[in-house]
């Protein structure tokens, strides 16, 4: 693996034109949701982002409960979809694609507050190398207030050569 930067595309080039404080990341956040509006169900919040790594937060509303008035199952991978789709937007270069193929989840513990979901690669591809398409795990940790982990994704990314 190698930790070669190459050029990436217009969600991260966004990303780091914006003021590096709270308003530039609740602009990006909000134009996140806008070209991808399912992800507003869990009202994310990306704190940091970069090359192999993004945090998204998301807050206990109302909307987002389940039954036992705990943070919905899935409304936590939607959050660890967000923090994978973040990670990839800034790590994948122009010269591939990338697209979600696979996620396995395990719930830890109740979600009784609200989450931080952070998406993490220790080493970053050779993309280079990458030409007939190849899979990634991406590791989502999600944690609540306390720093407990409640959620555990791995979500599998196909990546292959823009066409």
């Amino acid at each position: 693996m190698s930790t070669t930067v190459k050029s990436y595309g217009p969600t991260y080039g966004i990303w780091r034109r914006l003021p590096d404080n709270a308003v530039g990341s609740a602009v990006f956040s909000f134009g996140m949701c806008l070209r991808v509006p399912y992800f507003g169900s869990v009202l994310p919040y990306v704190r940091s982002l970069e090359p192999g790594r993004c945090e998204v937060t998301a807050p206990k509303w109302w909307g987002i409960r389940n039954h036992l008035g705990t943070f919905h199952a899935i409304a936590a991978c939607n959050l660890a979809e967000v923090a994978m789709g973040m990670l990839a937007e800034a790590t994948v270069p122009t010269t591939h694609r990338w697209i979600p193929k696979e996620m396995t989840v395990r719930y830890l513990a109740k979600a009784t507050t609200s989450l931080t979901a952070v998406a993490q690669l220790t080493d970053l591809p050779d993309f280079d190398a990458i030409t007939d398409g190849a899979d990634l795990v991406v590791p989502v940790s999600i944690t609540d207030r306390d720093g407990a982990e409640v959620v555990h994704a791995d979500i599998t990314v196909w990546i292959s050569r823009s066409r």
